[in-house]
C-alpha cells in the first residue's frame, strides 16, 4: 500500500523530474484531445464534458473537480501522495491553458488523436504512479482499490469510463465518442498491463 515511508529509490530531484515529465505529457495530451473535439474518462473526462457544455476553462474545472478526492487521498494514501497529486493536478491545469500559447494544432485526425492521447496519458500516469503521485480524482480511488484488494487500477478506471462514455453518447457526436472510447481503452490497457506492484513499484 502507498504510504509516507521514505522511498529510498527516489531522491527529491528524481521526483521533480519524474513528476514534471508526467505533468507535461498529460497536459500536451489534453490539448491534443480537446483540439480533436474528443473526450476522455475519469475526472479529466468529467472536466472535459463540463468544459464543453458550460464554456468554462478546462484547467479551472479540472482543478475543481479533483478537490473532494484529496480528502480521501490524505486519509488513506498519505500526505506525500496527496501533496504530489495536488501539485501534479495544479500544474496540469495551468499547462493545459498555457501550452496553446506556444503550440497550436491546425488539424488532428480524431482516431489518431484518440490513440495518441491514450498513449501519452498512459505513460504520464505510469511515471506519476512510479513517483508516488497521480492526477487525482478517480486515479486515487483506483490506486486505493488496487492496494487493498489487488484489483488492478486500470480495470477500475476502465469500468468507470464505460459508464461515463455511455452518458457521453447521448450528449455528443457518437462517432467522436467512439473514437474517444478507443483512446480511453489504450490508456487503461497501458495502466492495467504495466502498473504492477511486483515489477515496477518502488519500495
Amino acid at each position: 500500500m502507498t504510504t509516507d515511508t521514505p522511498d529510498s529509490a527516489h531522491s527529491l530531484l528524481d521526483d521533480v523530474q519524474g513528476i514534471s515529465l508526467g505533468v507535461f505529457l498529460a497536459a500536451l495530451a489534453l490539448n491534443i484531445l480537446t483540439t480533436a473535439g474528443l473526450i476522455t474518462g475519469q475526472t479529466a473526462g468529467i472536466a472535459v464534458i463540463i468544459s464543453y457544455l458550460s464554456g468554462y476553462s478546462f484547467g479551472v474545472v479540472f482543478f475543481g473537480v479533483n478537490l473532494p478526492f484529496y480528502v480521501l487521498a490524505w486519509r488513506r494514501l498519505g500526505k506525500s501522495f496527496t501533496m504530489k497529486s495536488l501539485v501534479s493536478v495544479t500544474l496540469v491545469s495551468v499547462l493545459a491553458e498555457t501550452i496553446p500559447l506556444g503550440m497550436v494544432f491546425s488539424y488532428i485526425d480524431p482516431l489518431l488523436g484518440a490513440v495518441t492521447f491514450g498513449a501519452l496519458v498512459g505513460v504520464a500516469l505510469l511515471v506519476l504512479f512510479r513517483h508516488n503521485g497521480s492526477l487525482g480524482g478517480l486515479g486515487v480511488v483506483a490506486l486505493l482499490i488496487q492496494d487493498t484488494t489487488g484489483f488492478r487500477a486500470g480495470w477500475v478506471q476502465l469500468i468507470f469510463d464505460v459508464c461515463l462514455f455511455g452518458l457521453a453518447f447521448f450528449l455528443f457526436d457518437p462517432v467522436l465518442v467512439f473514437y474517444s472510447l478507443i483512446g480511453a481503452v489504450v490508456l487503461n490497457l497501458i495502466i492495467a498491463i504495466n502498473h504492477r506492484r511486483d515489477r515496477y513499484i518502488a519500495r
